[in-house]
Parts: structure tokens; C-alpha cells; sequence
């Protein structure tokens, strides 16, 4: 019986699939506990189109997450730091200290999305990459002046 996967199913399918499976397994199983429905013409053209508007959606994310790289690659966040001799900072400016001023700048973003791999420990401009999007990153221009 062919059937088209509603739920991932161990070792048979995955959502959006369809196969062909025993005739006892997908009437005494899927088909009752609601992890398949039978493919038939009508259920086949709605989960493409069902398909084809989630690609519309993946396309319209992307396209939203280009158009915010933008805007944030032309701006320069500039953070207050006390600092001792030789330009190095007492502390350190952390992900957190550059979401804050990312959103009083542009927008809210989440510190974990910021991928700085050691705090910024020195006066001057670092180059920050932000992870937008799986596809997008963004850089970020960080000046840490001293106060």
C-alpha cells in the first residue's frame, strides 16, 4: 500500500514522504495511530502544494535575512570600555555588551547568535561575525573606545 508519511517514523519514512508499505502494517498502524495517510491523488497534489508554499516561505526568510545583513554591515557599534596601559581593557567586551548595543542600534538579536570566539580584550575596531541565518552571516564592525 502506498502511503505519505504525516510524522517521522523509525526505520519506514520521514515526513513528506511517500512509500510503499505492507498493506497490514500501514491499515493496523500508521493509518490508526495518524503517522501516514493513503496516497491517494487528491492527498499527493496537497502535500505538493503544501511543499511548494514552505520552499515559498524558506525563499521569503532568506531573502529577509540578505536584506538585515545589509543594514547591519553598514552600521558601527562603538562600546565604552575602561582600559589600562598599552590600549588593553580591564575587563573584556563580551556577546552580551554587543547585543545590548545591537538593540538600541538596529534590532533585538540573540547573544548566542553572535560568533566571537574569545571576548574582545583590546581597544579599537574588531570585525564581529553574526550568524543571521543558517545560510547568512553577517560582520559587524565593533569599536570599543576607552571611557
Amino acid at each position: 500500500m502506498r502511503v505519505i508519511f504525516i510524522q517521522d517514523v523509525k526505520g519506514k519514512g520521514k515526513k513528506g514522504e511517500t512509500k510503499n508499505v505492507a498493506e497490514g502494517y500501514a491499515r493496523n498502524y500508521l493509518l490508526p495511530n495518524n503517522l501516514a495517510k493513503e496516497a491517494t491523488t487528491g492527498n499527493v497534489k496537497d502535500l505538493e502544494a503544501q511543499k511548494k508554499s514552505n520552499e515559498k516561505k524558506v525563499q521569503a526568510e532568506l531573502d529577509e535575512a540578505k536584506a538585515f545583513k545589509e543594514e547591519l554591515e553598514k552600521i558601527t557599534i562603538t562600546i565604552p570600555a575602561k582600559a589600562g596601559e598599552g590600549g588593553r581593557l580591564f575587563g573584556a567586551v563580551s556577546t552580551k555588551q554587543i547585543a545590548e548595543a545591537l538593540a538600541k542600534e538596529v534590532k533585538k538579536i540573540d547573544k548566542r547568535k553572535i560568533q566571537l570566539d574569545d571576548p574582545i580584550r583590546s581597544l579599537g575596531y574588531t570585525k564581529v561575525p553574526i550568524k543571521i541565518h543558517s545560510d547568512v552571516t553577517a560582520i559587524v564592525n565593533v569599536h570599543v573606545k576607552e571611557v
